[in-house]
């Protein structure tokens, strides 16, 4: 049985009456006679009211949505007694779905069906779930009701947002400009021949093609005995394509913490995604593995809006253990996927020597074969807190924030002498500073 809070004002609109009558037995009698009253209007409307266990329902809800996007969950209510069903229900989503509203109104007649509409507005990956499902039948006279939970299952799968999908029209532009779609010819070492054109000032002379100046008949050098002179052409080149881009995310311990209220986890998710569209896009295999003392996702051989699809499905339900990352298994890891030459990506935060012994052990085992770049989230609070030194405390935290920064650059250079490379950020800014990097390993031929 549930009270509302018409019952509540009937039964406080009888303490005037008693309040007004003299202090006397008859008073006291009045006030119990009026609450004998309240109390048996409570139980008819409780009659009355629908039940409802009784009724039946029905709940369609969209597979999957990404983060901070919407999605409805339509719950259908059928009343199958012969009362109209008034009340309030509840579709008891997990608080991380952002169900709104949280209650609605419910009105059904006798033998109908209605549906209750929910907006799920998700503030974090993975499954949401819902377990049950809440009715409070109110009667007629709207004084009592009767409640009831039901459970009824149901789930929405959260995708990353992938916010830094923005960036990527850019860098397709840059990625054009490399390959040879747009006037911009670019020559670097390792680099494929692409076609011909004919000189033009501030082309490097390394491009001269003889021979093929030569076929085309005449002296290079100007007029001669075979003819007018004769224009000199050149090679135009574009990057590389096929080749193999391996990203490996780091979901230990260390990729819980909360940096520009996201995890490092989901950083590293968002420059993978911003790689792996630009990677694809520019010819080259990607392969993606999720990675603390076991694979926890992994995703080989995908191409494509094929590539997208899996990344952010098996990306999706995965959090950060809380546990130390076994590196020494990473090199193998990589060979399952690849013997040749490969840009390797390591998403992991560069914190204390300490904390990073394991991976700069590792390292030289990756360098000897492959381009390795350690994708790094920053904390910009670090900076500010080390120029802040307004009183005692915040000179304290200024000191620890030094540290800090002190202690990443030290395995910075550190990853930089084992022949590795570092790109570190801001949560914001790390997507597109990995994708630029890749542009520029593009350029210079090294991928």
């Amino acid at each position: 049985m549930a009270v509302t809070g018409w019952f509540v004002l009937l039964v406080a609109a009888g303490v005037v009456p008693v309040v007004l009558l003299d202090e006397s037995i008859g008073a006291g009698w009045a006030l119990l006679g009026w609450l004998a009253l309240c109390l048996l209007l409570a139980l008819v409307d409780l009659v009355l009211a629908a039940s409802p266990r009784a009724a039946r329902l029905e709940r369609s809800t969209a597979e999957r949505v990404r983060l901070t996007e919407s999605a409805d969950a339509v719950l259908y209510v059928t009343n199958p007694t012969t009362k109209r069903m008034r009340g309030i229900v509840r579709d008891a989503w997990e608080p991380s779905a952002g169900a709104r509203p949280p209650r609605q109104r419910l009105d059904v007649p006798a033998g109908e069906r209605r549906a209750v509409r929910t907006t799920l507005t998700p503030w974090r990956r993975g499954e949401r779930r819902a377990a049950m499902v809440t009715i409070r039948a109110i009667g007629p006279m709207r004084l009592a009701g009767r409640q009831a939970s039901i459970q009824l299952p149901g789930a929405i799968t959260v995708l990353p947002e992938f916010a830094s999908r923005k960036h990527l029209p850019s860098r397709l532009a840059r990625l054009r400009e490399l390959d040879g779609r747009t006037s911009v010819m670019v020559r670097g070492q390792g680099t494929e021949f692409d076609s011909l054109r004919e000189y033009v000032r501030g082309d490097d002379v390394r491009s001269i093609d003889w021979r093929a100046t030569a076929r085309r008949g005449g002296d290079p050098g100007g007029a001669g005995a075979m003819g007018p002179a004769q224009t000199l052409m050149v090679r135009t080149w574009r990057p590389e394509r096929d080749r193999r881009v391996i990203m490996v995310v780091d979901s230990g311990r260390t990729a819980a913490a909360r940096i520009a209220n996201e995890t490092r986890l989901d950083t590293a998710f968002e420059s993978t995604l911003l790689l792996a569209a630009l990677a694809d896009r520019a010819g080259d295999r990607v392969d993606v593995a999720v990675y603390d003392r076991r694979v926890r996702g992994r995703v080989q051989g995908a191409r494509g809006a094929d590539l997208l699809s899996k990344l952010t499905e098996t990306m999706a339900p995965i959090d950060p253990e809380l546990l130390e990352t076994d590196w020494s298994s990473v090199p193998a890891l990589v060979r399952s996927m690849t013997a040749q030459r490969s840009l390797v990506v390591l998403a992991t935060p560069l914190e204390s020597p300490g904390a990073t012994r394991s991976l700069l052990t590792m390292l030289p085992q990756l360098t000897r074969t492959h381009l390795v770049l350690v994708a790094a989230v920053t904390d910009p609070e670090l900076v500010t807190a080390a120029a802040s030194r307004g009183d005692r405390p915040a000179v304290y935290r200024a000191a620890a924030a030094e540290r800090a920064l002190l202690d990443a650059e030290r395995v910075a250079a550190a990853v930089k002498r084992l022949g590795g490379d570092v790109v570190s950020a801001p949560p914001l800014e790390l997507p597109p500073a990995v994708a630029d990097r890749y542009l520029a390993y593009k350029a210079a031929g090294r991928l």
